[in-house]
């Protein structure tokens, strides 16, 4: 006789443990403790084995026989499937799904990768992913993101508030964190990839910066120094337009770096942009520049050729010299990076050098296909004339005080 709740309900614990039948193999087992569970007697491969379905009333007498419905549509099967073994099966894949959170492998991604980025890139990398990512989506199985769920879960949070390059950045790392996954065998799709152009894109802005013509203006700015700049800050302004390193390149330099004997400054590469050394000829003017800084710092002990005013064991910080200009009255035509974009177009057009030269001075990526195969040092020679003859002209406009017409190169071979 097939068993109802009435009966389930009322079986009593005896001695011995004892057996209620339901019918195709599912039984409730009640023990001597009270406990009530369900089991499943099945014949597989002409062995008889049991399934444990659950514990009677948390499973019901409907759920149970569910169970036993389904497990026989597996035996049913051609091969036939061995429900025991399928319920480990989903049992192992749900302490996967557990463990493989989005946050689990993230974390393992960012392990990984850590050591090839600077620190600061890998602080960055996990701090946006603490606070973009993981208080939305992180204790999610990454097999059961969508692309949906990515987007208006963390994507469009950002972007909502204006921060247009956090959201796009965020999906690229999220992008990352997927194909890691994949590699890995954690996940099989990349829910970041299907959201290409789904979000605001910020108008590509150059960085601002001055005209040639301008040049005269800003270097009297910078000599009076009617915004009280601290010495070591106009000189990083002043070793900013004479080598149009990027801002990092500046603020990061460190005396180990520089050899004032052969005037060369040689930036290491986990500082560089393209993670390559990077070869600077140092003019008479930079190297004056550099002089006066290492007398201003030599008592402080510091590895840093502009180390912070307030502890000089670390260097200045990223926003000094875009402060600095803004507070000599630059700050609506003018930033740090733009002395790169000038230096660029002023060299090209007034000392009438060849682009290729210029390019390899600002340390960009050569062009063609076989760009990247060039010496590094390639137009070394060049360059180090180049960069004496742009701070004899910037000399020359600071002196006169406007621009100097004809070509200012002196004759080469």
């Amino acid at each position: 006789m097939k068993l109802n709740d009435l009966v389930c309900k009322g079986a009593k614990p005896e001695d011995r443990p004892y057996k209620k039948f339901d019918g195709g193999g599912l039984h409730l087992l009640i023990k001597p403790n009270g406990s009530k569970l369900w089991r499943m007697k099945y014949r597989y491969l002409g062995k008889e084995k049991t399934l444990s379905i659950g514990q009677y009333p948390i499973i019901s007498l409907a759920d149970a026989r569910d169970a036993r419905d389904q497990a026989k549509k597996l035996l049913a099967q051609n091969p036939p499937i061995d429900p025991m073994a399928n319920k480990e099966d989903n049992r192992r894949k749900a302490i996967r799904k557990a463990e493989n959170t989005f946050k689990v492998i993230a974390l393992e991604w960012h392990e990984q990768n850590k050591d090839r980025w600077s620190k600061n890139y890998a602080y960055k990398v996990l701090k946006g992913l603490e606070l973009n990512v993981f208080p939305f989506i992180g204790n999610k199985p990454i097999t059961e993101i969508t692309p949906s769920e990515l987007l208006n879960e963390c994507l469009r949070k950002p972007e909502q508030r204006g921060s247009l390059d956090i959201a796009g950045r965020t999906r690229q790392i999220c992008g990352q964190v997927f194909r890691y996954g994949i590699q890995t065998g954690k996940c099989e799709w990349n829910a970041a990839e299907n959201l290409r152009g789904a979000l605001k894109t910020r108008k590509t802005e150059h960085f601002r910066t001055i005209d040639f013509n301008e040049i005269p203006a800003f270097l009297k700015a910078l000599e009076r120094n009617e915004a009280r700049l601290f010495e070591r800050t106009r000189r990083a302004v002043q070793l900013s337009l004479l080598t149009f390193l990027r801002p990092k390149e500046i603020r990061m330099a460190r005396w180990e770096d520089i050899n004032f004997e052969e005037k060369m400054w040689i930036v290491p590469a986990e500082i560089m942009k393209m993670k390559r050394e990077h070869f600077v000829p140092l003019s008479k003017q930079a190297i004056e520049v550099l002089t006066e800084q290492k007398k201003e710092v030599e008592a402080l002990n510091t590895e840093w050729v502009f180390p912070s005013q307030v502890r000089p064991r670390e260097p200045m910080s990223d926003g000094t010299v875009n402060k600095a200009i803004k507070r000599l009255g630059y700050g609506k035509d003018m930033v740090a990076h733009g002395f790169r974009a000038l230096a660029r177009t002023t060299i090209r057009e007034k000392l009438n050098y060849d682009s290729e030269i210029i390019e390899r001075q600002l340390a960009h990526k050569a062009s063609g296909p076989l760009g990247e195969a060039y010496d590094r040092t390639q137009f070394l020679d060049k360059r180090t004339v180049m960069m004496q003859e742009w701070a004899d002209y910037i000399d020359a406009l600071a002196s006169e005080g406007k621009v100097i017409k004809g070509d200012f190169r002196k004759k080469r071979a």
